[in-house]
């Protein structure tokens, strides 16, 4: 009896020793801290975001202590969208570190978020919850068969071309607004579609007949359509002529449209053979159209400045001046041109020079700026005026503008590669700010309002100030977006990776510079074409421009 009671007592008390270690390895962990998170070895602050991540990323979390790595609660450890807590995950030997591993390939130039949510887990109490934010690279596959860099730029010139061509209002012959616009047309990006159809056929893309055929549809809707003081108005109805209103009071005469309609028509009065009948009709029609436009009247009673509208129900009430430095330069190259109404050259020198007022002369990005405002504004400045007016040896008391184009361009392009903004595909790959649509609808973008939106037109149209740089945002945005950025009628206008917005539309004033400025680029056709124009000539030398033409 004595033995087995000694047993007994015996056995208490190695239960009661075993119950009292248990109890210290159970002792609990408390308040935990997430101190930060790795991603592929980048440290990355609570809600900060880094870019260019793999699709398998090794995540790691690092805490202040050791935790429970039997008591992990994945739901509350995950990432965002379909991977959730699908993943791998182990600890180090001090269970201080966990690491984490998706188990299938993330998506694509994708915004993931991982999060450590606060609360209960890994046997304590996570005292702050942890999100951080990464892209994940982009699939750097081509999407298209490589061809040369010739073939490229004729193969964007074709496709974008074929929006003024097959997507051509069918009454009128103009350009609609963008693609979704039915029967509405706009008079500007018409003037930069008629460019674009002298380039069609010069490219072999439709025969000269086939050219001039449309030309004549267009003339002719031209010389019916309403007109005011000789100006035609923003927007119109294909069908009717009728002026479309583009706000409120702007149900007139839009003198900038006009002058990018007016940049196209001598454009193709100059292209036109006089000898050949049909074509010679079409050059004295043209010139009746374009002497018919009273730049004078738009100095409203003589002012020394061109003012952008006037309406036959509210007059001036609009009242914008049109003043440098902006897209706007042909409008007073056009007005100094015209045999019927000229101005004055005080106009240009006080109007839109300001008296020499739009002179920048800083440098950004270590690159000088003769004129305009800080960073060069959105690229279509160095575009819309330059479809016809030749930049090369180009200079007044203000600028040189070949320097003032070149410059602005490459600042554009240094911002993008610098990436203050650190959006995703900013690269000397992917550049290029300027207005077009957007993840918000439509706005200007540039280096002062840059939201992380792409616009393919600012690089390519300006591919004559940076031909090298301009084809290689050419051929990554074929190659290796053209998934998801190309389409019938060439690039979609418009992109932001950071949105995950793709744009799917076309805008005639986005077009047509493609096909244009990347022809100027090649053999300088339409700058060779406007700069021929006799009047244009004269009306340089009225402002007190400098050329070799």
């Amino acid at each position: 009896m004595k033995y087995v009671f000694s047993i007994i007592a015996l056995t208490g008390i190695l239960i009661t020793v075993t119950f009292c270690k248990e109890e210290e390895t159970v002792k609990p962990i408390g308040n935990i801290m997430v101190d930060s998170i790795t991603i592929d070895g980048i440290k990355v602050y609570d809600n900060g975001q880094i870019n260019h991540i793999g699709f398998k990323p090794n995540i790691k979390v690092y805490f202040d202590k050791p935790v429970d790595t039997t008591k992990i609660d994945t739901y509350n450890i995950y990432f965002s969208g379909d991977t959730y807590n699908n993943y791998t995950h182990q600890f180090n030997t001090d269970s201080k570190v966990l690491s984490i591993i998706p188990n299938e390939n993330l998506k694509p130039l994708t915004l993931y978020r991982f999060t450590v949510s606060q609360g209960k887990n890994l046997g304590g109490n996570i005292i702050n919850g942890y999100t951080a934010k990464f892209f994940t690279k982009l699939d750097s596959t081509d999407k298209f068969q490589q061809i040369s860099d010739d073939s490229l730029l004729t193969l964007i010139q074709h496709r974008t071309f074929k929006y003024f061509w097959d997507f051509a209002h069918p009454t009128s012959g103009l350009a609609r607004e963008r693609n979704t616009s039915g029967d509405i047309v706009t008079i500007g990006g018409s003037g930069f579609g008629i460019m674009a159809i002298i380039v069609g056929i010069e490219r072999g893309f439709i025969t000269r007949a086939e050219g001039i055929s449309r030309f004549s549809t267009i003339v002719n809707f031209l010389k019916d359509a309403d007109r005011f003081h000789g100006a035609w108005g923003h927007w119109y109805n294909g069908v009717t002529g009728k002026v479309y209103p583009f706000s409120t009071n702007d149900n007139g005469g839009d003198l900038v449209e006009t002058a990018f309609l007016v940049q196209g028509l001598i454009t193709l009065r100059q292209y036109l053979n006089p000898n050949e009948s049909s074509e010679n009709n079409l050059i004295n029609q043209i010139n009746e159209l374009i002497n018919g436009v009273e730049w004078t009247w738009y100095t409203k009673d003589g002012e020394d400045v061109l003012y952008w509208h006037w309406s036959p129900t509210v007059g001036w009430a609009i009242n914008m001046q049109i003043r440098g430095y902006n897209e706007a330069l042909i409008v007073y190259v056009l007005a100094a041109s015209s045999t019927t109404y000229p101005i004055n050259p005080s106009v240009y020198h006080s109007g839109w020079a300001r008296n020499g007022a739009i002179t920048n002369g800083k440098t950004f990005y270590g690159i000088s700026l003769p004129v305009g405002f800080d960073y060069g504004g959105p690229l279509f400045f160095a575009h819309y005026s330059f479809m016809g007016l030749d930049p090369r040896n180009l200079s007044d008391n203000y600028a040189n503008y070949w320097q003032q184009n070149v410059n602005h361009t490459l600042i554009n392009r240094q911002h993008c590669i610098v990436n203050p903004g650190r959006y995703p595909l900013y690269s000397a790959d992917c550049w290029g700010l300027t207005a077009s649509d957007d993840n918000t609808g439509y706005g200007v973008h540039e280096p002062t309002r840059d939201i992380g939106v792409i616009s393919p037109t600012a690089a390519l149209s300006s591919m004559p100030y940076t031909p090298e740089e301009s084809k290689k945002v050419a051929r990554f945005l074929y190659y290796k977006l053209g998934n998801k950025v190309w389409g019938e009628y060439g690039f979609y206008d418009a992109f932001n990776v950071t949105a995950n917005w793709w744009g799917t539309s076309y805008l005639a004033i986005d077009q047509g510079p493609i096909v244009v400025m990347i022809e100027n680029y090649r053999s300088g056709l339409c700058w060779n074409l406007f700069m021929s124009a006799p009047e244009v000539k004269q009306g340089l030398s009225r402002l007190g421009f400098n050329t070799s033409r």
